[in-house]
């Protein structure tokens, strides 16, 4: 008897389309990668997400994780398999930053399996009593990854997650998406910064809603691309340098 066949696919998107902010995106990512999502303003890079997270409708396309179609799979058993981060970090209510990261652990049954270890990591440990409203927009931010990395989903899709952060804790993030990668985790999150972008697996380039490229950065950020999706100029010596071009 021949072996099953093994869908090496960990999400993958057929026909994506979200009238007036997407037009169909078809694109599939592997495993164990740490991939971005970069396009100018507006380019459908959170609409795409929302998609992948199942919060979007997305009219006929198909989207699967892991082989099996996302409308199949019941609420419950995706908060264990996927993770989200949404683009702003808003609390109305006062609830403590360790009471937020613990809800990550809902569709375990409220277990608290792992928390106090994402506060120590994330570096909120000593804000755990904080009320989150209470918290700076970084500090808040920092707040929601946690709440997504104590799920141990192995899909994770985090919109913008770097932009409120300061150096030191956007740096520690990437290691922590890296250190995910190795375990198996797929890491999907957009981005603006395109130094940064060129640290990834796999670059998806968006553009007035429609895919433009996808591969490795060193591949798909080229100098002509950037200048007609992003109008900046690459310069590439002694460091990565992005200028406008002349007018």
């Amino acid at each position: 008897m021949a072996p099953a066949k093994t869908d090496l696919t960990a999400l993958r998107f057929q026909g994506a389309t979200v009238p007036g902010r997407l037009h169909d995106v078809n694109l599939s990512l592997r495993p164990g990668i740490m991939a971005g999502l970069v396009g100018p303003n507006g380019a459908g890079k959170s609409t795409l997400l929302q998609v992948a997270a199942g919060l979007l409708p997305a009219g006929l396309s198909t989207v699967t994780w892991d082989g099996r179609d996302l409308h199949g799979i019941s609420v419950l058993e995706r908060g264990r398999t996927t993770a989200w981060v949404p683009q702003e970090a808003r609390f109305e209510f006062g609830f403590t930053v360790r009471s937020v990261v613990a809800q990550g652990r809902f569709a375990y049954g409220d277990d608290e399996h792992g928390v106090d270890e994402i506060l120590e990591k994330m570096d909120l440990a000593t804000l755990a009593q904080r009320p989150v409203n209470r918290l700076s927009g970084g500090e808040r931010q920092r707040v929601l990854i946690a709440r997504a990395l104590v799920t141990r989903a192995r899909l994770q899709l985090w919109d913008e997650p770097l932009a409120p952060l300061d150096p030191r804790h956007a740096l520690e993030i990437m290691m922590t998406g890296r250190e995910l990668t190795r375990s198996g985790t797929t890491l999907l999150f957009s981005l603006h910064d395109l130094r940064m972008a060129f640290c990834l697996d796999f670059v998806v380039v968006l553009h007035q809603g429609r895919l433009r490229a996808a591969g490795p950065p060193d591949v798909v950020l080229k100098p002509d691309l950037l200048l007609d999706v992003f109008g900046v100029k690459m310069n590439t010596v002694p460091g990565l340098v992005l200028e406008l071009p002349d007018r």
